[in-house]
């Protein structure tokens, strides 16, 4: 950003609107601009998208980012640089402020410098993935970030015939529909039927979907993992599938829609978040009789009631500590108390979002083994975990979550174990996670090889 450019008057709004437009009001400048405009312009329409949202401000970064496979990176760049745009006509309308304080506006300054940082920082990285879906070297990137000479990579690249994106917006979203999944699973009088056609969310204009095409079958008595990379959409799998956010999906739970029946079943799904939410003043009895008034229907009696937390406390070992503090509980006594709580409604599917953090190796198999021993009573457990190799010989099957390279969650796998391993070539859960991983986060960059060889297993 030009400060100096940004010396401007109320008395010549034009000069802020040549700001906005070009960052800019000196003639060269904004001809560099011009060139910049053209030169983006033609590179949209290499990657399928239309090329005049290359005329308005932010929205041709933002549609570059898109371009380069960076959308998030697009939307965090967008923002810091309307930021630094409305501080530069700001500063210049005012004069730089002379009103305010040494303090103030050196205070504001710093602020500046932070947010022009941080939005060199995302800009290198939609450059940099520009770089790759071109095939060319990451040196490209110093002169995308010297203004106003990215008009010159700008226009190379969107006029030489010899510079072609791998891929075009366009095919992604083709891709997507081909591996679409025709065959709904099919619906089970027992156990829990998924299928999540898609769930998305709107952030900054911008339909994002979080996950897609997702079907599976779960029969009562399985226990089953599930793992993913980060970002890969478990924790808004298990909202959805527990109706805590719904999406464009059909959940049955023993023939019954969870979402058109949501006031009847909702007992009957269990769900242990990460972090519990137990008051340390109260006894472990008294909690567990709170949440028993919670979970249990209104008729049953206190004798009943009673009786129930009984039977929770001693599949869960909680029996000779009922009487005290929760705040006097170890770790591992006040996790099985925050599963006791959602277990007390005797629910026929049970949803554990890493039970097990914070647990050293014993305990946190002490703690499956109990699990394990649930599932065997006819119940369907769901657990995430981020060790799972030290407890995988206790689970019947594992789900696999991926972010594909349109960055939305896809099944890469749902099946035993051992099926698992076979599918993937490798024997550790930590390793299938790491191959499905995209290269930025540490992984192998495999998620779209192994969606689709899952999607073609699927479809037969």
């Amino acid at each position: 950003m030009d400060f100096a450019a940004g010396m401007v008057s109320l008395d010549n709004p034009l000069e802020i609107v040549l700001i906005i437009l070009f960052d800019s009001t000196s003639p060269w400048l904004v001809a560099l601009k011009v060139l910049y405009i053209a030169g983006v312009w033609k590179m949209l329409e290499k990657s399928g998208v239309k090329g005049w949202n290359a005329l308005i401000p932010w929205v041709r970064e933002y549609k570059l980012a898109c371009c380069a496979n960076r959308e998030p990176e697009g939307r965090i760049y967008c923002l810091t640089d309307f930021g630094v745009t409305l501080f530069s006509v700001l500063a210049g309308v005012t004069g730089m402020m002379p009103e305010t304080t040494g303090d103030t506006a050196n205070m504001m300054m710093v602020l500046m410098t932070v947010v022009m940082l941080v939005e060199i920082i995302y800009a290198a990285r939609i450059f940099s993935g520009l770089c790759e879906i071109y095939g060319r070297k990451k040196l490209w990137v110093l002169l995308w970030l010297t203004a106003p000479y990215e008009a010159i990579p700008a226009l190379i690249w969107g006029f030489n015939k010899e510079y072609q994106p791998s891929w075009k917006v366009e095919d992604i979203k083709a891709e997507m529909a081909r591996l679409a999944t025709s065959g709904r699973a099919a619906a089970m009088d027992k156990g829990l039927t998924v299928n999540l056609e898609e769930r998305s969310a709107w952030e900054f204009l911008h339909k994002n979907v979080l996950l897609r095409d997702i079907h599976m079958n779960i029969p009562q008595g399985h226990m089953v993992l599930l793992l993913g990379g980060s970002g890969a959409g478990k924790t808004t799998f298990v909202n959805a599938v527990n109706g805590y956010e719904k999406a464009k999906a059909e959940i049955l739970l023993n023939g019954e829609n969870l979402y058109t029946q949501y006031d009847k079943l909702k007992y009957d799904v269990g769900f242990v978040p990460q972090s519990d939410m137990v008051r340390g003043k109260d006894t472990v009895i008294a909690t567990l009789m709170d949440a028993a008034k919670l979970r249990l229907p209104k008729d049953v009696s206190h004798k009943q009631r009673r009786d129930r937390v009984e039977e929770v406390m001693e599949i869960f070992g909680l029996t000779p500590v009922q009487d005290h503090l929760v705040e006097k509980l170890s770790g591992g006594q006040r996790k099985r108390l925050s599963i006791s709580m959602e277990f007390i409604s005797n629910p026929s599917l049970f949803i554990l979002d890493e039970p097990d953090s914070g647990l050293d190796g014993v305990m946190a198999r002490e703690l499956f083994v109990q699990l394990r021993r649930i599932a065997d009573s006819g119940k369907i457990v769901i657990a995430i975990t981020h060790t799972p190799d030290r407890v995988i010989d206790l689970f019947d099957d594992v789900i696999i979550l991926a972010k594909d390279s349109a960055r939305t969650g896809r099944l890469a796998w749902y099946g035993s174990v051992e099926g698992a391993r076979r599918f993937f070539g490798k024997n550790r859960m930590e390793e299938i996670v790491k191959a499905v991983n995209r290269k930025e986060e540490g992984g192998d960059g495999l998620a779209d090889e192994y969606v689709t060889r899952f999607a073609e297993v699927q479809h037969g």
